[in-house]
């Protein structure tokens, strides 16, 4: 049998404790070893039994999950994830947790509608799976529905695909990117080295909903180029990067010789929404060879199917090595399903992307 990936939960709240361990135990790869309901008792609970995963509320007594959250990777680094309510402010703390370590975010699951606990533990499974996974000391890291397993789809449940003729290089170059699990700081690296006349670009990165405007914020103090949360109808341009609102598809479209996004609703493809399938399927109906697709750290194989046909269509795509990969799962599908043209360490995407804009 697979050894199972073994969980502990930090929550003040008894509600969230149940919650979280019955939809964390409706996977039949997860274990819920105990829980706590603050980091002290959490502290005891770890000397005499050592988890795979934690997940840590942010705002507990006696002690915060910030402050606990930096003493473990201090002292005794385990995979930690952050579960959070759905507030703005809680966004801007959570970014914190990730840049002091934390390998993903979630959202505190509520009691309601059974399809939508369903798609909540769906993905707090699939986050809790993917940091045990993580790589805590590589460079990257510094800077399943209740009922069972649902069915997993692709980017036909959104739109056709592509009509398999490669598109002319008429247009500027636009820049597609898939990250997941570990992207949230291989993002703001990435990000960091280009100049303010950078190609544009578009980015799925798998984050609950209002999590993305705060990240989008963050990054765009830090970078030269614009950075911001996408809405419907945006424009594509140079010295700009938009992404996708969490809980909502992003598409890539063309109107002439201009690009814009769609931002909709739709359901889980590749069990996420937004979905990186979704972005490099259109970017590969509308921009085709006029396109650069980039896959990133991540757990899965979302994005390998929609680069796999942005590479048909002629765009020239890359993938993240797994010397720099918090998770080496969604580069791999996609090295493995053919549509990769290179393999880089992260520190090389961005010089990659001004090359091919030089060149064209």
């Amino acid at each position: 049998m697979a050894k199972k990936t073994r969980v502990l939960i930090i929550d003040d709240s008894a509600s969230v404790r149940q919650t979280l361990s019955r939809v964390l135990e409706a996977d039949p790869d997860i274990e819920v070893i105990g829980t706590a309901t603050d980091p002290f008792m959490a502290a005891r609970k770890i000397q005499d039994d050592i988890p795979d995963v934690i997940t840590l509320d942010v705002e507990m007594p006696r002690m915060d999950g910030i402050t606990f959250l930096r003493k473990l990777m201090a002292q005794r680094p385990i995979p930690v994830v952050m579960c959070s309510s759905l507030t703005e402010q809680g966004s801007e703390t959570l970014l914190q947790a990730l840049e002091a370590g934390a390998v993903d975010v979630i959202l505190k699951p509520k009691i309601g509608a059974a399809d939508h606990l369903a798609e909540t533990g769906m993905r707090i499974c699939e986050v809790v799976k993917a940091a045990a996974q993580a790589r805590l000391g590589s460079r990257a890291r510094r800077g399943a529905a209740l009922s069972g397993p649902a069915a997993k789809l692709t980017a036909d449940a959104v739109l056709p695909p592509p009509s398999g003729r490669a598109m002319a290089k008429t247009t500027e170059m636009v820049v597609c990117v898939g990250a997941s699990t570990g992207g949230t700081e291989a993002l703001r690296d990435f990000l960091e080295q280009l100049p303010a006349n950078a190609p544009g670009i578009v980015i799925v990165q798998h984050m609950p909903e209002r999590f993305t405007a705060a990240f989008a914020k963050r990054l765009n103090s830090l970078c030269e180029v614009e950075v911001k949360e996408a809405v419907d109808g945006d424009p594509v341009l140079r010295g700009h990067v938009l992404i996708a609102p969490g809980d909502h598809h992003m598409l890539l479209e063309r109107q002439g010789a201009r690009y814009h996004v769609s931002v909709r609703s739709g359901p889980l493809v590749s069990r996420h929404r937004p979905s990186v399938d979704v972005l490099f399927r259109s970017a590969a109906r509308a921009a085709g060879a006029n396109a650069m697709g980039v896959i990133m750290t991540g757990m899965g194989d979302d994005g390998a199917r929609g680069m796999a046909e942005m590479h048909d269509s002629g765009a020239y795509t890359l993938a993240q090595d797994e010397a720099t990969s918090v998770v080496y799962g969604m580069p791999k599908e996609a090295v493995a399903r053919g549509g990769v043209d290179r393999i880089v360490p992260l520190g090389q995407i961005a010089q990659e992307i001004l090359a091919a804009d030089r060149r064209r």
